[in-house]
């Protein structure tokens, strides 16, 4: 009886090895793809990002190249700067010391800027901030205007924005900004570092989204 016992247990179908494995190469493979699929999908990412960013600094140096084009008069004669697609113009051109008020050839400047910015703004959409930046000297009690350097910055970059708007540019497509003594450009520890702090600098900048603007419904 013992013996037809034993010859039963070696009857009996056990698990194939090879179903086994079959398994643990089945989740494997699985594994691999879904690694492989990850993998692809950052390597997609990636690809997309890197092409936006080249298109953006593309179109960035178009926009640039476009500017100088129609500042080249301007920039040839050392009348404006351009950096980084920031126009600059020295405060002492335009103004006298502490003061808002036009000087000729900062009148005569302007009215020559007005029309290449203001084809160049058509063009692209966009409006110009004008803003305008002071050294970090305070206002002398007895020669005082401005309450501040703030004040002095704000009177200039409108007064500029005025004349313009007088050359031609529409006044939707420019807004004034002021800096008082901030974001200074150069050290204002002496005459000349001063002199290139007090500055007024116009930006071509994006145009605000009418939906940006748009007040939401209740």
């Amino acid at each position: 009886m013992m013996r037809e016992d034993l010859d039963a247990g070696f009857d009996e179908p056990g698990v194939p090895v090879w179903a086994v494995f079959g398994d643990l190469m089945a989740g494997l493979l699985g594994a691999f793809v879904l690694i492989l699929v990850c993998a692809i999908g950052m390597q997609l990412e990636l690809a997309s990002r890197l092409e936006t960013e080249v298109k953006q600094r593309q179109a960035e140096a178009k926009r640039r190249q476009t500017l100088e084009q129609a500042l080249a008069g301007p920039l040839a004669a050392g009348r404006v700067t351009l950096n980084n697609g920031r126009i600059g113009i020295s405060g002492s051109v335009l103004f006298a010391f502490n003061s808002a008020e036009l000087q000729p050839e900062g009148r005569q400047l302007l009215k020559s800027l007005a029309a290449p910015l203001s084809a160049y703004l058509k063009s692209r959409d966009e409006i110009l901030m004008v803003s305008g930046f002071t050294d970090d000297r305070q206002m002398r009690d007895n020669a005082r205007q401005f309450a501040d350097n703030w004040e002095l910055s704000a009177q200039r970059a409108l007064t500029v924005t005025r004349a313009l708007i007088e050359s031609g540019i529409p006044s939707s497509s420019i807004f004034a900004a002021a800096f008082g003594s901030e974001q200074a450009v150069a050290s204002n520890a002496d005459a000349d570092g001063r002199s290139k702090n007090r500055r007024v600098e116009m930006a071509p900048t994006p145009r605000p989204s009418n939906n940006a603007s748009a007040k939401p419904r209740d």
